[in-house]
């Protein structure tokens, strides 16, 4: 009987595993909509990029530093190095399993940061820059929540990567793209999609795939997982809708700011599907839809080409998803009791959790950024920010 439950959760793992890998690639369409059409092979080509670096740095080092043994809280010890020591056997799911799975998050954190340098950064510039960042921000963060770092230790939560990928991958978009300066014209040409139906099928893509992303977090065929991915739907189109209304206030309810709402609403319930009930969920979208929004706005108004708003969706959704946890958890569903049911001190961890990560995610990510920046140059030259970077960087072109 046990062999038979490690064989469900294992096909189930395997299949949410691709939808995580496949939800990665789809950040190259979404974003691949967003940009001029001179420069969408370079964005789809970054998300294709980041799986395929992770997916060896992950396998070289990086599960090891995340989930290897604990060394002061910080970082995993080497003793996974080249998965040795990483084989067929563990519960709920064999060991080499969960690493592929793992291996899915941190390729996504990578492509979603790629918002911030849209348009204008150096290919090699950038797989230099990947390959530390997932090293020395992503691999300390995902040790610190889920590798039995100081964070685990405090009894801080992510169910599915509110901390790891989304405050990780937004808030370090923020930094990357203050480091890389805007886009020529920003502010003063129209930088419109050149591509909203583009947009639209990888916004299909990776509300599909979040169900494999937080469903898959239970790491077991069972009740926690069934919730997660309810919740998962539900603040998806509660964050649809309040980003839509918000929108139609100002304006016109574009397609563009629906989908916009609920990736927002995808990212803030991520780290909290295991631990909140349907109801919960309403609220954690719909609030996520308004502060999303809100944030685009302000992100607008200190003209920050922080170009796809992964900060202002990822970063700023992940904030608040994390921090609901501590008010709408039920001990029903993930044993913990936020605010609302009469628990008090998991809020506060939450809030220690989110800044923590943010500062960490935020000024890593700068000095990495400056380091890259100053020993290759991060950016194309302005004649090839010109041209596309389709035909400057690839050679290539959609005509």
């Amino acid at each position: 009987m046990e062999t038979d439950t490690v064989m469900i959760n294992s096909v189930f793992i395997l299949i949410c595993t691709a939808m995580v890998i496949l939800m990665t690639l789809a950040v190259g369409f979404f974003y691949g909509g967003l940009v001029r059409k001179k420069n969408l092979i370079s964005m789809l080509t970054l998300s294709f990029v980041s799986v395929a670096l992770v997916s060896i740095q992950w396998v070289v080092v990086g599960y090891s530093l995340a989930f290897g043994p604990d060394i002061g809280g910080l970082i995993g010890g080497l003793d996974y190095f080249m998965l040795q020591g990483v084989g067929m056997s563990g519960e709920p799911v064999p060991d080499m399993l969960f690493m592929m799975f793992q291996l899915s998050f941190a390729a996504i954190a990578l492509a979603i940061i790629t918002s911030a340098v849209a348009e204008r950064i150096k290919l090699s510039s950038f797989i230099i820059f990947g390959l530390l960042w997932t090293t020395f921000i992503y691999d300390p963060l995902a040790h610190w929540v889920w590798g039995g770092g100081w964070a685990y230790s405090m009894g801080i939560l992510d169910f599915a990567g509110g901390i790891v990928v989304h405050i990780g991958a937004g808030f370090g978009a923020l930094a990357l793209a203050l480091v890389i300066g805007s886009r020529l014209g920003f502010g003063e040409h129209n930088l419109e999609p050149h591509n909203i139906p583009l947009t639209l099928l990888g916004g299909a893509l990776l509300w599909f795939g979040w169900f494999g992303f937080n469903s898959g977090s239970a790491l077991a065929m069972n009740e926690i997982a069934i919730n997660a991915f309810v919740v998962t739907n539900i603040s998806a189109a509660a964050g649809a809708l309040s980003w839509m209304v918000a929108s139609w206030i100002h304006g016109k309810p574009s397609s563009l700011g629906m989908i916009s709402g609920a990736v927002a609403g995808l990212g803030a319930i991520t780290p909290a599907a295991g631990f909140v009930g349907p109801m919960s969920a309403i609220c954690i979208g719909a609030i996520s839809g308004l502060l999303c929004y809100g944030a685009l706005l302000f992100r607008l108004e200190h003209n920050w080409d922080e170009s796809l708003d992964a900060w202002a969706i990822h970063g700023v959704g992940g904030v608040w998803g994390t921090i609901a946890i501590g008010l709408f958890a039920v001990p029903a569903i993930g044993g913990i009791s936020g605010l609302i049911v009469g628990g008090y001190s998991q809020i506060v961890l939450q809030i220690v959790g989110a800044l923590a990560a943010i500062l960490f995610a935020f000024i890593g990510t700068l000095i990495l950024a400056k380091g890259v920046d100053m020993v290759f140059g991060l950016r194309v030259t302005t004649e090839e920010e010109y041209v596309g970077l389709d035909i400057s960087q690839h050679g290539e072109t959609i005509n």
